[in-house]
């Protein structure tokens, strides 16, 4: 019998960070992935010879001394990872209606508000105001800016705040107003529900510094693999938990679906919240408290389209395209078979020896799961890969060629630089990345209740832990960051964080 100090279940971003962070406390470190490739949001895929990212198209706070900076190069990611910085005067641009102008969100605080003011001359006081606003509320947040010592009063204030109320209070410019939300999908962004400090926490850190990935973001799972391994730990892939077996008041191992058992003295879920209480049989997780997180309502899945380019044909943006109707910035998730989609996000993926055209192009709108339901029961695996038939195939199709129809309003000739292309729905989301309903972001936050959708790490089992996207903040520096969290409940103290600091 195999006997570990940690069995982490799930190779997300938070799993590896944990299994990384604790391998280089001393732990010997086992990683257990359902599919047959790491990394959940980081999965990379090859179509026609050319990598498309599933989930991770830039990432944010990379910059010397920032704070994602700080933990990748105490993980030893920063000197091997293949980055490229994004545009300084503009990582994001947004485009509403059928509006000719490009508005420009640019890297660093001054040319971030330079940038809007040129458009918005008169709004500049409210744009600083805006910006104050954001780094104000980033400052509560301890973790975020690896302060060690914080507690929840420190942040207690700003959780109860809605985005777009606070947004709508700073500026009466309904352009203006648009434009600070525009690329709201970043956080599936909904009206009457989403706290500030959700917005502020993720813009911020693209504010700070943006970047790609060249040649995708799956190196980073693979380099924190390597990590765990070096320490003697063990990824292994094809090994899906289907139960969790706690005795006299302690998780005592976990089982696979073939029947392989793992036993360890502590453990760590990257799942789902309320799929790591399905699996676990045992009276201490409580009926009101298991009811709590399966009540608790996901954010919105998205329809992908990735496309392989004709070589040459079409150029490569060192920037990414937000494109909205107008007057529906917080409306897109509320579409309608007629008016979909009412949004989109436009990526370019950097390759190695290539920046002036683009090969893979990736282009992303919301749609909900049950659009996909008459599927559902099917999985698309390795072993199931036509069982959803042409219904199936019908349906994406049709579904790409209005995004497509769409997209080409804003850039002509699209179609004719298209050599092939791929669709990703909810079901895809689903069976590669594990939540239930293909969700973008997990658990949504509602300011409303603020209490009710912040997890923590800690269960009510002394030795099961959990991390990842549905506890605090999704997106590469979110998972991070929570998976801090994570290790500190675990060790009892917060001496990694002095250890990252001083890296």
């Amino acid at each position: 019998m195999q006997q570990y100090d940690l069995v982490i279940i799930g190779s997300g971003m938070g799993g590896l960070v944990c299994g990384n962070l604790l391998s280089l406390e001393g732990l010997h470190v086992c990683v257990l992935e359902k599919n047959k490739q790491i990394g959940g949001c980081l999965q990379t895929f090859v179509r026609d010879k050319v990598i498309f990212d599933s989930g991770v198209h830039y990432i944010g706070g990379l910059d010397k001394g920032q704070n994602l900076h700080q933990i990748f190069k105490y993980l030893g990611l920063m000197e091997k990872l293949k980055l490229e910085k994004m545009d300084d005067f503009a990582f994001d641009k947004i485009i509403i209606g059928n509006e000719k102008k490009e508005y420009v969100l640019a890297q660093g605080y001054e040319r971030f508000i330079n940038s809007l003011s040129a458009d918005f001359p008169e709004e500049e006081d409210a744009i600083r105001i805006y910006c104050e606003a954001m780094q104000s509320i980033c400052q509560k947040f301890p973790l975020y800016n690896l302060r060690s010592g914080g507690t929840y009063q420190e942040k207690q204030d700003v959780l109860a705040i809605d985005t777009k109320t606070i947004i709508e209070k700073l500026t009466k410019n309904k352009k203006l107003q648009a434009v600070l939300a525009g690329n709201n999908l970043l956080y599936a962004g909904a009206p009457d529900k989403t706290p500030f400090y959700i917005h502020a926490l993720i813009l911020n850190s693209y504010i700070e510094s943006a970047w790609k990935c060249v040649d995708g973001g799956s190196q980073i799972a693979k380099i924190l693999a390597q990590n765990i391994r070096k320490d003697g730990g063990t990824v292994l892939t094809h090994k899906e938990v289907t139960r969790m077996v706690e005795e006299n008041g302690k998780l005592i191992f976990v089982e696979t679906k073939n029947g392989e058992k793992f036993h360890a003295k502590h453990f760590i879920s990257n799942l789902h919240p309320s799929k790591t209480m399905e699996m676990l049989k045992t009276n201490l997780a409580k009926p009101a408290y298991r009811k709590r997180l399966k009540s608790l309502e996901n954010a919105i899945s998205c329809f992908t389209l990735n496309i392989v380019l004709k070589k040459n044909s079409f150029p490569y943006f060192k920037h990414n395209y937000y494109w909205h109707q107008e007057g529906t910035v917080w409306d897109m998730q509320n579409y309608n078979e007629e008016n979909w989609p009412l949004g989109y996000a436009l990526f370019t993926s950097p390759v190695s020896g290539s920046n002036r055209y683009a090969s893979a192009l990736s282009i992303l709108t919301y749609m909900r799961y049950d659009e996909t339901a008459a599927w559902e029961k099917t999985f698309n695996t390795v072993s199931h890969e036509n069982e959803r038939g042409k219904d199936y195939d019908h349906f994406k199709k049709s579904k790409a060629e209005i995004l497509l129809r769409l997209v080409e309003q804003r850039f002509p000739n699209l179609k004719d630089c298209i050599q092939s292309y791929t669709v990703a729905t909810p079901l895809s989301y689903r069976d590669y990345l594990g939540t239930d309903d293909g969700s973008l972001y997990g658990i949504m936050k509602d300011y409303k209740d603020p209490i009710k959708t912040l997890i923590a790490p800690q269960t009510k089992i002394p030795n099961l832990f959990l991390t990842g996207q549905n506890l605090n903040l999704h997106g590469i520096l979110g998972a991070s960051i929570t998976a801090l969290a994570t290790c500190n409940a675990l060790l009892g103290n917060e001496n990694i964080i002095e250890k990252i600091n001083h890296v």
